[in-house]
């Protein structure tokens, strides 16, 4: 049988992206958080003192490298094309809520597979909880929601968001007093720069070639009965599984988990939170920096809306905890209050209601 170049891809970007994550936690990165997209963008917003959490401070290079990845590789085959203006403030919040439900959780989805492969089972319910909430996203879209248009930008509107990324690399190697570095806990734990970045280099221009996506792997299978997007995140985990294993870091439980919280309810919502969000969005967090390497303001702006829902979720203290009761009553509100917003914007850009 014939096997397609796109699923060869797939599966390549993602046997790289597990090894590497194995790589990068063997080098210092935490445990079970080898490429984490929510906790290395909070991580940076506390680098820049959006937050004051002194435990999660650090310039992550991993996703200065996704993002320029993504841009030279775009650029180098013709597919850097500035475009933008579909309800970037919807995207805004829908960015600050996928923050909000990953940090109730404590990862994003490829960290979710990471944990996974780890021996997490923490993270077997929030694959639940995120696929449940792409099932409801599915629905809607299933009803034609819509954010609306993307229009031709022009160039420097494309580069911001990569010319930013370049800002934070040369700050972080060249003017680190500028920046805050956390001394203990996970911002402290990290890979050497320069293996940090080319590994983030590689995966963003694998990831812009593959359009690898955690959340559109489970949107299309569900839509489309189509399994070719899920296999990159399917290698991700038997690669990880497999480099655990081997390196002795396979812990199968619920508790004692590196960077988790044991309550069901709350892994389950703040994922469902996540998988609702990101399907409407188009993508998961690592898909919105791939697409905003390639010139897509409107990922940038979602991209700015996790910066702002990471420093607001540590400001006022609304991220999960390694306790059996989760985050803490104004963090499940939170979740709450997120799932009830992202459901109203689903309504009310879909056709749902001209039916009624």
């Amino acid at each position: 049988m014939k096997v397609s170049k796109e699923k060869i891809g797939l599966a390549v970007t993602g046997i790289i992206v597990g090894l590497s994550a194995v790589i990068l936690t063997i080098f210092g990165n935490p445990k079970n958080m080898g490429f984490c997209i929510a906790c290395f963008v909070r991580d940076m917003a506390g680098a820049v003192k959006l937050h004051s959490a002194a435990v999660v401070q650090y310039m992550r290079p991993e996703v200065i490298g996704i993002v320029l990845g993504s841009f030279f590789l775009s650029l180098a085959k013709g597919e850097f094309k500035p475009r933008g203006g579909s309800s970037p403030f919807t995207r805004f919040i829908l960015g600050f809520l996928v923050m909000i439900g990953a940090l109730t959780f404590l990862g994003c989805p490829l960290r979710m597979v990471l944990r996974l492969a780890g021996g997490d089972l923490n993270a077997l319910v929030g694959l639940f909880g995120f696929t449940c909430g792409i099932a409801v996203g599915c629905f809607f879209i299933s009803k034609g929601f819509s954010l609306g248009r993307a229009y031709k930008q022009n160039k420097v509107e494309g580069i911001a968001l990569p010319v930013v990324n370049v800002v934070f690399l040369v700050a972080l190697v060249a003017f680190p007093s500028l920046l805050a570095f956390s001394e203990s806990g996970p911002g402290s734990m990290h890979a050497p720069i320069l293996l940090s970045l080319i590994i983030g280099l590689l995966v963003g221009g694998l990831a812009q070639r593959t359009r690898l996506c955690m959340a559109g792997g489970i949107r299309d299978i569900i839509l489309l009965k189509d399994w070719t997007l899920a296999l990159g995140s399917v290698m991700i985990f038997v690669v990880a599984l497999i480099g655990n294993l081997v390196t002795g870091s396979f812990k199968l439980g619920f508790t004692g988990q590196p960077v988790a919280q044991t309550s069901h309810i709350w892994n389950f919502l703040g994922m469902l939170l996540v998988g609702l969000a990101s399907v409407l969005l188009g993508g998961c967090p690592l898909r919105q920096l791939i697409m905003a390497g390639e010139g897509n303001t409107d990922s940038a702006v979602t991209v700015l809306g996790f910066f702002v829902g990471a420093a607001f979720a540590h400001n006022f203290k609304l991220v999960g905890n390694a306790t059996e009761t989760g985050p803490n009553v104004y963090g499940k509100s939170a979740v709450i209050i997120g799932i009830v917003i992202a459901l109203l914007i689903a309504f009310f850009n879909s056709r749902i209601k001209e039916e009624k």
